[in-house]
């Protein structure tokens, strides 16, 4: 016990229990999780889930006024749009458990670990959840602080704040004279979640559970930000779209028909005239009907639920099935640096040594002794640092050199110890060496240490001569964002130590200085490549850290995110905090790097970018990112990332790779691509349908296509398309496209026009055949058989032509790579000769000859061999 701690009594158990009465017990409280049925009525607010309801609604009612003349067999639209409902809803909630249940396994926390406090005047030991107010709490290496506090003593310590600031080491005293004015939080206060690296202290609890910023960020997090994702907003566009041109096709219909029988054919019964405008109007009914593509919810959900699982196989844990096709749409990606681009393990990445590192040299001597870090060695070799991180790097740089530091330390004696002090910066060792010398070894601030040197290396060059050189490898680490240290020694004699301790400082002007080194927390090997592929893509990474405007910038340059002269390209963190929000968009939009900022910071800065139409996305491990993560489009986090950050995400990162972010961007795109390319194939199906009812009707005929037939299209072949697309391999060709518009429609006017043009090829080729076909408004087996299988092998060809949208290339190219696509066309080809030779009175359907399907297929191939030699024509003269 220091003598600080021997004159604290600490709370009595009355007061403790006073304490927790009045400002409550040291626990977070949880995010409220809704219970399973809400989130499967969730699922049921997709809005082209809404226009299936409703469709499904309207098709009961022409079933039920049916049903007495045509049998029960007109149950079977309405039963059909049910198992479509269904499927989709039950789907993607299944995944998005099954996902979560993953996701809690990786994200377990615990409030029972012991923390050290006075009591009653006792040293006991407690869970941290009954940490209360008013509690004197003791700190020591490895400890992480239970509450937020301001510090009564602190020896040498040094806190690891990265979770809440992205800052790994933060100095800490109880000496007005050294606090940090560029500290985010005061240099004598501590905080929950961080983790003592060094030295110890004793802390004064002012704010616990809720109160703490940790809680207060953790409480932010749990904010549903309400924005919509943009595919949500687009399916609800196109839903509505939908709705019109049903709406619109079946008032024609309507008013075509009413208007024929007034004037074509005059009904003097009321009667009959109503029982006619009563069909007419069913008959409107069932346009609607049939224009909803009641596969689109199921292929958008087949779609996302297999990205989910293709994007695990990639190290990417998605959470929420939006997220895979978001990623795609992303156009600002925010960033935390601490972990995200580097590897929050510090390194020295750059040394100036007079003598070299030789295991027989005291400089290694040094490092090894002079220290309070260690290595963890692993079975396999690789070691990680325990303790100060500074000091582990230099551990490991011994390490990497083939040094063993046990070794080392084993060989000599402490006799005597200075620690580092924010006030001294430096650390002083005296040990008694194996032969037999006793050694002065001290670490620290270049500056403080050779103001305390006369000489440089074993040959004992005068100082004086190396300063230049000195100064300009200082310069450039300084410049490079380094921490820098010097290492210096003396052979002193037993007699001299306490002379040389006095005053808890050294007194000495002739120590040798041995070198210095640069200690950097290196940046991951592949986020350079990452980031200048996010610009490619046209996506914009900001860099927004607690760490030092210094260290930020230069992480910038490393990973290559141009800095220009703007005043505001780098901003720090309490300056956009005073901005209005008129100003803070505009530096929104241009900043490079936010520094120095804390978890309100970020959260407002993704706000505002959101408000001036950006899709963004934020990358982030620590607590300090968690309301970002919450507010963004796309939250991801890293798998080593605190459990608040993962908890706030959609996305995890479980191998920390930022390329992984670039590689969901991909797949999401390709995502994208491919549910337009359904939508594509499905609506000319849904267009081709409404105007053959309605063409059908006008002519005099009955409907060519019976409902268990269009049931057959808008089920299976459109849930086997659905597969068959959503499987398609991602394309790289889609990072050479710039980020769509929040605002831009899912089907654009080129997918409309190819729609339109299509369904007005196939209706032109269905009519002619409807009027060759009628016989006194009658359609025979024969010919509805021959009809419905036109049909299909039309939309058969127009697959292929569809899977080569916006690719460049042929319908054929990388069909190795898409052997799905090709399996699921055979199989389609297969249930139309199933259903034409077996569906019988079911499907109005009856054998065809041979010579018959041949004349089918030559007929309706040219939709796909005119299609493929334009795409060729275009290749060739477009290259």
């Amino acid at each position: 016990m220091t003598d600080q701690t021997k004159q604290i009594t600490g709370l009595s158990d009355e007061q403790v229990i006073e304490s927790r009465r009045l400002h409550g017990a040291n626990v977070l409280t949880p995010p409220k999780k809704d219970p399973l049925w809400r989130l499967l009525l969730e699922k049921f607010n997709d809005p082209i889930i809404k226009i299936l309801m409703v469709a499904w609604v309207l098709s009961i009612i022409i079933a039920v006024t049916e049903i007495s003349a045509k049998g029960y067999g007109v149950l079977m639209e309405p039963l059909g749009i049910l198992m479509a409902i269904l499927i989709a809803t039950i789907a993607s909630f299944v995944f998005e458990w099954r996902a979560e249940r993953a996701f809690e396994r990786l994200n377990t926390v615990s409030d029972d670990a012991l923390c050290t406090v006075i009591r009653s005047g006792v040293v006991v030991e407690v869970p941290r959840k009954d940490i209360v107010v008013g509690d004197v709490v003791l700190l020591n290496q490895g400890d992480e602080v239970p509450a937020d506090g301001v510090l009564l003593e602190a020896v040498s310590l040094q806190v690891n704040e990265s979770t809440l600031t992205g800052e790994p080491i933060a100095s800490k005293t109880t000496d007005p004279a050294h606090f940090d004015s560029e500290a985010t939080y005061p240099s004598n206060y501590v905080m929950r979640s961080s983790m003592v690296a060094d030295g110890h202290g004793i802390m004064l609890v002012e704010r616990v559970g809720d109160a703490t910023d940790y809680g207060k960020v953790y409480e932010g997090a749990q904010i549903d930000s309400g924005v919509l994702t943009p595919l949500q907003q687009q399916l609800g566009h196109l839903a509505s779209q939908i709705s019109r041109f049903g709406y619109a096709v079946a008032a024609i219909t309507f008013v075509a028909l009413t208007a024929k029988a007034l004037i074509v054919g005059p009904v003097d019964d009321v009667m009959t005239l109503a029982s006619h405008i009563l069909n007419y109007f069913m008959l409107a009914v069932t346009v609607i009907v049939v224009s909803v593509p009641e596969g689109l919810p199921m292929s958008v959900t087949l779609s996302l639920a297999l990205s989910m699982n293709r994007m695990l196989a990639t190290n990417n844990l998605v959470r929420k099935m939006h997220a895979c096709e978001t990623m795609g749409a992303a156009t600002v990606i925010c960033t935390d640096k601490t972990g995200t681009l580097t590897q929050n393990r510090m390194k020295v990445a750059d040394s100036l040594l007079f003598d070299g590192l030789r295991s027989d040299d005291v400089l290694p001597l040094g490092i090894a002794v002079n220290s309070t870090a260690n290595l963890t060695i692993a079975s396999d070799g690789s070691s990680s640092p325990v303790g100060n991180p500074t000091e582990g790097a230099l551990l490991m740089w011994l390490y990497s050199r083939g040094i063993d530091y046990r070794t080392l330390r084993d060989s000599a004696r402490v006799i005597e110890q200075l620690p580092f002090s924010t006030e001294r910066k430096y650390m002083a060792t005296v040990v008694a060496a194996s032969d037999g010398r006793n050694l002065l070894l001290v670490k620290g601030a270049p500056e403080i240490v050779m103001a305390m040197c006369s000489s440089v290396g074993n040959a004992a060059t005068p100082i004086a001569e190396k300063d230049e050189e000195i100064n300009d490898a200082l310069a450039r680490y300084q410049h490079r964002a380094m921490r820098t240290l010097a290492f210096a020694y003396a052979e002193i004699e037993d007699s001299d130590i306490a002379t040389i301790f006095a005053g808890q400082k050294l007194n000495i002007s002739k120590l040798v200085l041995q070198g210095i080194v640069g200690i950097a927390d290196p940046v991951r090997h592949d986020v350079a490549d990452a980031i200048a592929e996010c610009h490619r893509a046209g996506v914009e990474v900001k860099i927004v850290t607690g760490d030092t405007r210094g260290t930020a910038c230069e992480i910038a340059r490393q990973v290559g995110i141009d800095i220009d002269s703007s005043p505001n390209s780098v901003i720090n963190g309490s300056d956009f905090q005073q901005l209005p929000d008129d100003e803070a968009s505009e530096v929104a939009a241009a900043v490079k790097v936010m520094c120095r900022a804390r978890p309100m910071d970020k959260q407002r800065l993704v706000r505002l970018l959101q408000q001036r139409g950006e899709v963004v996305a934020v990358t982030g491990d620590g607590t300090n990112d968690a309301p970002a993560l919450k507010a963004a489009q796309v939250g991801i986090s890293m798998g080593d990332g605190t459990s608040v950050a993962k908890q706030s995400s959609d996305i995890t990162i479980i191998d920390n790779s930022f390329a992984n972010i670039v590689k969901a961007v991909m797949w999401g795109r390709s995502l994208y691509r491919n549910i337009q390319r359904f939508l594509i194939f499905q609506l000319t199906i849904n267009v081709s349908a409404c105007m053959l009812v309605l063409i059908g009707s006008l002519i005099g005929a009955e409907s060519p296509l019976t409902i268990p037939q269009m049931l057959y299209v808008n089920l299976i072949m459109d849930t086997l398309a659905a597969v068959a697309f959503a499987t398609l391999p991602p394309s790289e060709r889609v990072m050479n496209d710039r980020p769509r518009k929040s605002t831009d429609r899912i089907v654009d006017l080129h997918m409309g026009m190819w729609v339109l043009l299509c369904a007005l090829l196939f209706v032109g080729v269905m009519t002619t055949m409807l009027v060759l076909m009628n016989e006194d408004g009658v359609l025979s087996v024969h010919n509805l058989t021959v009809f419905f299988t036109t049909f299909v092998m039309l939309q058969f060809w127009n697959m292929f032509n569809v899977k080569s949208f916006r690719s460049g290339g042929s319908a054929f190219a990388a069909m190795r790579s898409s052997a799905t696509f090709s399996w699921i066309e055979l199989t389609i080809l297969v249930g139309l000769v199933l259903i034409v030779n077996f569906g019988g009175d079911m499907f109005s359907t009856m054998p065809l000859s041979l010579g018959v399907w041949a004349i089918i297929v030559a007929a309706t191939s040219p939709v796909l061999i005119v299609a493929e030699a334009v795409r060729l024509l275009h290749r060739l003269f477009h290259k």
